[in-house]
């Protein structure tokens, strides 16, 4: 009990004093573009409502969701494909190298040429970004399966989809996790970007819509919203990881405790 309620307050201590130290700092300020975190903090239910948060956060979130789970997908399934085949690697890296060098937000014009303002927009702009890291890791996670491993599948008669399925994702789903940790921060930022072209509702929207109208702790209010909503993703996320590494993290802790 005692490891992880000292872990609990090592990691709320910093957020903590983080912001008792803007609470001083702000406390006497009259500057319209830097409230006092008081007024910030005393606006914030006024502001996000449940109405306001049905009609601007939950788009939001599913924009987002559906933006992630295409570029999961695509990064995965790609991903396979080229770390297996290293005619496909030399054929296509040149081109994932140039793609990849391109920002996401400049893509955004491109994007609304051909899928509009709406929604399919915006999902498509957090796939475009999301994707990299997912399939980039992955290629990393499928070129490092251990050959001695592949061998012996193979040995055993185990190729194809079996194979793919029992030792190639499992060997590489570390990785693939980590690109996929990774994407939802970009997802989180290009979710507000593609918000602010074109947009009716939404979090970026609504920030944007704030910022406009010169309702200065509102619009902080809405920063503060987007810090809350990407600190629960990464800890929902961190949930998701351990159920699914629970074999790997057993083994790295174990492999701690032998000599």
């Amino acid at each position: 009990m005692r490891r992880p309620a000292l872990g609990l307050v090592l990691a709320l201590a910093l957020p903590a004093l983080l912001v008792a130290l803007w609470w001083l700092a702000s406390a006497g300020s009259t500057d319209v573009y830097w409230p006092p975190l008081r007024t910030i903090l005393t606006t914030f239910p006024d502001v996000w409502t449940a109405d306001r948060l049905r009609a601007d956060v939950t788009p939001s979130l599913l924009r987002l969701l559906a933006g992630y789970a295409l570029a999961v997908v695509l990064g995965i399934a790609l991903g396979t494909v080229i770390g297996s085949y290293r005619w496909v690697r030399a054929v296509c890296e040149p081109v994932l190298e140039f793609l990849r060098a391109v920002p996401p937000p400049v893509l955004v014009p491109v994007i609304m040429l051909f899928a509009g303002i709406g929604d399919t927009m915006k999902v498509l702009v957090i796939a475009s970004g999301c994707v990299w890291p997912v399939l980039l890791n992955t290629v990393e996670g499928v070129r490092a399966v251990d050959p001695v491993l592949g061998e012996t599948a193979r040995g055993y008669g185990i190729t194809g989809a079996a194979r793919l399925r029992h030792v190639v994702l499992p060997s590489a789903s570390p990785q693939i996790l980590t690109g996929a940790r990774q994407a939802l921060s970009v997802g989180v930022i290009l979710m507000v970007i593609s918000e602010m072209f074109a947009a009716s509702n939404g979090l970026g929207f609504t920030v944007v819509q704030f910022q406009r109208q010169f309702a200065i702790p509102g619009m902080w209010t809405g920063i503060l919203l987007l810090g809350l909503l990407g600190f629960l993703l990464s800890l929902v996320f961190q949930l998701v990881e351990r159920r699914m590494l629970g074999w790997y993290h057993g083994l790295r802790a174990s492999s701690r405790r032998s000599p």
